[in-house]
């Protein structure tokens, strides 16, 4: 699948404010500074679709994007972001969640996961909560470009090792670089495959 129009719709508070027309929806949701707007822009084919910066904490609403007028791509605020008061962390917390358990067209949470870190304690509970919510999600590596190979498989086994404290069977994975434009076909594939069963 080629994404070749991508148009922002909105950004909402509330679940029950978000677009009601029944397309599949898809979220990208990870800690903060996770490279989740540049792996959304990747995907995208646009530089600056979603907002891209330094500083953690900028995306703080469910931000819409109608891809080929057919599914929505849904950037969720990243989330583990410390400066912030812990009211506003726990609006946060509560709209992410409340989006993830109420939607009925989420078809796919893809959960970023930094590749160049340990496992995150964070990340871990984060993952465990859409299991036992029985949300459907894959996990996507980013940041992966920094690492040789070998590199790259022990931390993804560092990190899945602790995962299967947890879990029998851990979801689908992708290896993605938005540096290097890894990861979009694999991406895209899985999104168009369930797009075919959704429609």
């Amino acid at each position: 699948m080629e994404i070749n129009k991508a148009e922002y719709i909105g950004s909402f508070l509330q679940e029950s404010k978000c677009p009601t027309d029944k397309r599949a929806e898809y979220a990208f949701i990870g800690r903060s500074n996770v490279g989740k707007s540049s792996l959304i822009n990747l995907l995208c084919g646009r530089k600056e679709l979603a907002r891209i910066s330094k500083k953690p904490g900028k995306t703080q609403l469910l931000n819409f994007f109608l891809i080929n007028e057919t599914w929505y791509l849904v950037d969720l605020p990243g989330f583990g972001y410390a400066k912030i008061s812990k009211k506003k962390r726990f609006e946060w917390e509560d709209m992410i969640a409340h989006y993830l358990k109420k939607r009925k067209n989420l078809q796919c949470a893809f959960v970023l996961v930094d590749a160049n870190v340990p496992p995150q304690q964070i990340d871990i509970e984060f993952i465990n909560w859409l299991g036992k919510m029985q949300i459907p999600f894959v996990l996507a590596y980013t940041k992966t470009d920094k690492l040789t190979i070998n590199k790259l498989n022990q931390n993804i086994q560092v990190i899945e090792k602790e995962l299967h404290k947890y879990w029998n069977e851990l979801p689908q994975r992708f290896i993605t670089s938005a540096k290097e434009g890894i990861g979009k076909e694999e991406i895209l594939a899985l999104i168009d495959a369930v797009n075919r069963q959704f429609l």
